[in-house]
C-alpha cells in the first residue's frame, strides 16, 4: 500500500493540476472572506439593530462584539472548497481521459488497493487545500475586521478544524462524483452549476415552504460546516433560533453565515459525509467492473 500511495503522489505531481488550482483557491478564499469581511464589520447596520439586540440577548454579548470574523471566513472558505471538489473529479475521472487508468489498475494487486491508495492520497491533498483556504481566509479577516470583532482562540481552531475537514470531504465526494460520471468536463459542469445555481435556486424558491433543503442537500450541508460553525456562534442555526426571528430574516441571517438551512456544524458533516460515501461507494463499485483495456 506504501508503494502505491507513493506512486499516486508521483503522479500528482507530475502534472500542473494541483499548483494551477491553488491561483483559485487562494484567489476565491482571500478575495471572498475579504469583502464579506468589510460588508459584516458593522454587524448591527447590517441587519438591524432590533435583530441585533435579539441574537445578543440570550448569548450574553454586546451586540458590537459578534464574531463577525467567522462569517468573512465561513463565506471565503465555502466557495473556495469548490477547488479541491474539482481536484477531486479529476482524480479517477482524469485518469479515464487520460488513459493511465489502465496502468494503474494493472500495476496494483487488484482495483480495491489502487482506489484506496488514490483515497488515502487525496484525503492529504484535500487537508492541503483547507489549510492553505484557511490560512489566506484568516489573513484576509485580519485585514477586513476590527479586533474587537474578530474570533476568539477556540473560534479559531474550529474554523480551521471545520475547514480541513470540509475540504477533506469535498475531495472525496469530486473523487466519487467523478468515478460515477468518468467524464472530466461533463462532471466539472454538472457539479459547478449544481453547487453555485440549482440547488441555491431550489433553496430559496422553496424557503417559504420549509428551510429543511438547505440542511440536507450537497452544496448546503457543505457550507454547513464551517457555516454551521459561525451560526453556532451567532445563535442562528435552525435548532437555536430566536423566536422573535421570523422566516426571511432566517434565511437572511444563515445567508450571512454561508449557509442557509444549516442545523448545526456536526449534523452538516455528518449529511454531507453520507452524500460523500453514496457517490464514493457507487464509484467504487463501478469502477470495480469496468473495462479497462
Amino acid at each position: 500500500m506504501g508503494n502505491l500511495i507513493k506512486a499516486e503522489f508521483r503522479k500528482t505531481l507530475s502534472l500542473n493540476t494541483w499548483w494551477v488550482l491553488l491561483i483559485p483557491l487562494v484567489a476565491v478564499s482571500f478575495g471572498l472572506t475579504f469583502v464579506w469581511g468589510k460588508i459584516t464589520n458593522d454587524f448591527v447596520g447590517f441587519i438591524g439593530s432590533d435583530t441585533a439586540r435579539d441574537l445578543a440577548r440570550p448569548l450574553g454579548l454586546n451586540p458590537d462584539a459578534f464574531p463577525v470574523g467567522l462569517l468573512a471566513i465561513a463565506h471565503g472558505v465555502n466557495i473556495a472548497q469548490l477547488v479541491p471538489a474539482l481536484f477531486g473529479i479529476f482524480a479517477l475521472a482524469g485518469e479515464y481521459r487520460s488513459k493511465t487508468i489502465t496502468t494503474t489498475f494493472l500495476t496494483a494487486p487488484n482495483r480495491i488497493s489502487a482506489l484506496t491508495a488514490k483515497m488515502l492520497t487525496y484525503i492529504v491533498w484535500g487537508a492541503l487545500y483547507g489549510l492553505v483556504s484557511f490560512g489566506v481566509a484568516a489573513l484576509a479577516t485580519l485585514a477586513s475586521v476590527d479586533s474587537e470583532r474578530l474570533p476568539t482562540g477556540p473560534q479559531w481552531l474550529a474554523a480551521l478544524g471545520g475547514t480541513v475537514l470540509a475540504s477533506i470531504l469535498v475531495t472525496l465526494f469530486g473523487i466519487g462524483f467523478g468515478a460515477v460520471l468518468r467524464n472530466v468536463t461533463l462532471a466539472v459542469v454538472l457539479l459547478l452549476v449544481w453547487f453555485l445555481i440549482i440547488e441555491n435556486v431550489l433553496v430559496i424558491a422553496t424557503w417559504n415552504l420549509t428551510s429543511v433543503l438547505g440542511g440536507i442537500l450537497p452544496n448546503g450541508t457543505a457550507n454547513g460546516i464551517v457555516g454551521g460553525i459561525a451560526a453556532d456562534a451567532f445563535g442562528i442555526n435552525t435548532l437555536n433560533l430566536p423566536g422573535g426571528v421570523d422566516r426571511w430574516s432566517q434565511l437572511g441571517l444563515q445567508l450571512a453565515a454561508g449557509a442557509p438551512g444549516v442545523f448545526s456544524w456536526w449534523a452538516s458533516a455528518l449529511i454531507f459525509f453520507g452524500w460523500t460515501m453514496v457517490f464514493f461507494a457507487f464509484g467504487w463499485a463501478g469502477n470495480q467492473r469496468r473495462d479497462i483495456t
